[in-house]
Parts: structure tokens; C-alpha cells; sequence
């Protein structure tokens, strides 16, 4: 049986007018202060955790529980969506994380505090899923480039603000922030518990279709190629730009701590630049498109990046990179929605999307130490740019997800879109 479809006319009627539901605006001013906790508790953390009087392998291994307990749990998280909805476990774990994290500052141990963060990271993995489970369900198919955007954006400025205040909050004692974080989680959990209370999340109408399974997601191309590119997202803008790019300053450039945060803060200023225009433009001319070209274009300034010796150029090479890296990032999560819909639920590939990019961060921090050490800097560049170019690859052979079935109600996506030449 073949399909009619059409593709999503560019400029076409409502295409990019849609307005945004009040959810959307709740929910992206939940992610600045979850991800400004994160800012305000990194510049402590090491510190805090080197008072119990262990090494530096062991200090390092606080940080990268987190990641590894959010890697670990991301299919228990997708199945809670699938059984609980999105809301309750968004809720939820950001209680988890509130409370974990408050937790920390009486830890009386290094083993206490190792598991306080474990359950961070729990936590952490559950609001995630369940957030991009929630952006699903709350953008209408013409304005899902623009909420993708803007979630990206509200991560991206609670992240740039957040070491700022915590290295303010430190002169209160290395407890402090742990402290506040904890409370304001509460505080936001809170009100969004309130004010997603009379909302259509609240009470969401009955789902058309029976959940989405991995199977079903797996066998469309689109979604492979989504994966490919988190995982490619996930070492590059987090193994390679955090675990790297502050050695390659210092040891390379011989520049200090506060370069490093110029650094960084570049990136996330080209960041800024292209993730919401970006968001708009593929919901007027697609996603496929911006990605491939979007992930290209972050691979060969990811290149270039290691070819740079001033810290001028590289300044402007990090700010360009970043914003390279902003162009496919909405794409990236509207596509996403696209493929699964918003018919039903899919907790549990909306979790696979985590998983590969906590993946490409934990495989890629420990490959660029390993490749630096053995072979050079210039070679974590260019293998981080070759991975970004095979993902670019990967969409070329994909078809284009912002499409619109023409008489076929309740029709899955990914079966739909699978019948495009």
C-alpha cells in the first residue's frame, strides 16, 4: 500500500505562525534555573569532594557518575514515561534531583556523596526524557523548530550563568550551593506542579496510538540518523569541547582558568546565535536540510579548531564552531518529534536519544585524553570533525521529516514517511 503525502510548502499557510502554547513558555523558564544549578554546583564540586581526602582519579569519578547513573537509567526512564506520562516524571525527577542534591552537602563521606550524585544523575535522566517527552506532545507540527529552539536556549543560558553564581556562592562555604540548588529544585518543582496543573498536560487528550516501540522508531532511517548525530553531538560539544579544549588552553596556549571560561563562554555565544533562527527556518523549509548542512559545516570548524595557535583566532574559531553547532540543534530535536509524533507516547525512544548523547560524552571524554596523549591534540579535533561529518552523511540518505499526510488520520509518521522517493 503506497502513501500520499506532501511535503510542508515553505512559507506556506501558518508555517512558522503558529502560536506557542503557554506550556512551552513555563516549561523552557523551568530549564534556566535547572540548568543554572548545574553552573552554580560545577565550579564547587571538585573542591567539596577533595575535602574527604581522596585523589584526584577519585574526585574525577564524582563527576563522572553523574553521567554514567544518567546513562544507565535512561530506559528505566523511558519505560516510567510509557507506564506514568511525561508530566509526573518530569515532576518526579526533579524532586529526585532536589533532594539528592541537598543531600550532598551533610554527606559525612566520599562513598555518601559519590551515591548522592549516582541519584542525581538518576534524577536528572528522568526529567530529561520526560522533557523532550513533554516538547513532543506541546509543539504543533508547524512551530516544533521554534520550541526546540527555545529549550535549547533555556538550557544554554542557565548553563552560561551558572558558574558565574556559584563561584559567587562558594564564599558562603562549599556546602552552600548544594544547598540552594536543592531548594530552588523544590521551588521549581513547586510551581510547575501548580502551573501545569490545569494545563492540557495535566489532563492530555486520549492518545490515537498504542505507545511507540524501538522496534518501530528503529525501522525508520531518519531516527537512526538522529541517533547517530546525538551521539556525534555528544562528543564533540561535551567530551571534546569540555574534557579537551581546557587543556588544549593551557597546555597548548598556556593561558589560565579565566581564559578557559572566555573560552567556553564563546562557544556557547555562537551557541545562542543560530539555535533559535535556526529553530524558525526548518519550520518553514525543514529540518533535513539545516542538519546536513549544520553538521558539515561544526565538522570542518571542529577541524579547524585544532589548527589554530592564537588565542585570538581561536576565540573566533570557538565562537564560529558554536554557532555551526546551533544551526542543527533545534533541527535535531524538532525531527525527533516529528518521527514520533505526538499522538503517543515513546518513552522509551525518546530515551534512546539521551542515551547516545551521554554516550558520545562518556566514550568521547576518555577517547580525547587517551588521543592526546598518544598522538596530538590536532587529532581530537579531527576525529571529532570526521564523527560530525559521518552524522552529516547519515541525513543525506535520510528523508525529510516536516511532512504532512494528506487524508490519513492516526497514520505513524515513520511508516508514512518511509513511501518519499
Amino acid at each position: 500500500m503506497t502513501f500520499s503525502l506532501r511535503r510542508a510548502r515553505p512559507g506556506g499557510r501558518g508555517c512558522g505562525a503558529a502560536r506557542l502554547p503557554r506550556e512551552a513558555w513555563i516549561l523552557s523558564s523551568a530549564n534556566v534555573m535547572i540548568a543554572l544549578g548545574y553552573g552554580v554546583i560545577s565550579p564547587v564540586l571538585p573542591s567539596y569532594a577533595r575535602t574527604f581526602g581522596v585523589s584526584i582519579n577519585a574526585v574525577t569519578f564524582v563527576i563522572t557518575v553523574f553521567s554514567l547513573a544518567r546513562l544507565c537509567f535512561a530506559p528505566m526512564s523511558g519505560l516510567l514515561v510509557q507506564r506514568l506520562g511525561e508530566r509526573r516524571i518530569y515532576i518526579g525527577g526533579l524532586l529526585v534531583v532536589a533532594l539528592s542534591t541537598g543531600w550532598c552537602a551533610f554527606a559525612q563521606s566520599y562513598w555518601q556523596l559519590l551515591v548522592f550524585r549516582a541519584l542525581s544523575g538518576i534524577g536528572s535522566t528522568m526529567f530529561f526524557v520526560s522533557a523532550l517527552g513533554l516538547m513532543i506532545h506541546i509543539s504543533p507540527p508547524d512551530a516544533r523548530g521554534r520550541i526546540a529552539g527555545m529549550f535549547t536556549t533555556s538550557f544554554m543560558v542557565g548553563a552560561v550563568g551558572g558558574p558565574a553564581v556559584g563561584s559567587l556562592t562558594a564564599g558562603w562555604g562549599l556546602t552552600a550551593p548544594f544547598v540552594l540548588y536543592g531548594a530552588a529544585l523544590l521551588g521549581v518543582a513547586v510551581v510547575l506542579f501548580y502551573s501545569l496543573r490545569g494545563s492540557a498536560l495535566a489532563a492530555p487528550a486520549p492518545l490515537t496510538r498504542s505507545a511507540v516501540t524501538m522496534r518501530e522508531a528503529l525501522r525508520h532511517r531518519a531516527y537512526r540518523s538522529a541517533l547517530l548525530s546525538n551521539f556525534a553531538t555528544g562528543w564533540s560539544a561535551f567530551g571534546l569541547r569540555i574534557a579537551l579544549v581546557p587543556l588544549f588552553i593551557s597546555d597548548v596556549m598556556g593561558r589560565g582558568v579565566g581564559v578557559i571560561g572566555v573560552v567556553l563562554a564563546t562557544f556557547a555565544v555562537g551557541n545562542a546565535f543560530a539555535v533559535i533562527p535556526s529553530g524558525y527556518l526548518s519550520d518553514r523549509v525543514g529540518r533535513r536540510t539545516l542538519l546536513i548542512v549544520g553538521l558539515a559545516a561544526s565538522g570542518v570548524a571542529t577541524f579547524a579548531l585544532g589548527q589554530v595557535s592564537s588565542l585570538p583566532a581561536f576565540l573566533a574559531a570557538a565562537c564560529l564552531t558554536g554557532a555551526m553547532t546551533g544551526i542543527f540543534m533545534s533541527p535535531l530535536q524538532a525531527a525527533v518529534a516529528d518521527i514520533l509524533g505526538r499522538e503517543a507516547r515513546a518513552g522509551t525512544p525518546v530515551a534512546a536519544v539521551q542515551m547516545m548523547s551521554d554516550l558520545g560524552a562518556i566514550v568521547g571524554s576518555l577517547a580525547v585524553g587517551q588521543i592526546a596523549e598518544r598522538l596530538s591534540f590536532g587529532w581530537d579535533f579531527a576525529i571529532s570533525g570526521l564523527i560530525l561529518l559521518m552524522a552529516a552523511a547519515s541525513w543525506m540518505r535520510a528523508p525529510e521529516t516536516r511532512v504532512v499526510p494528506r487524508s490519513i488520520p492516526g497514520l505513524f509518521p515513520f511508516q508514512a514517511e518511509e513511501e518519499l522517493p
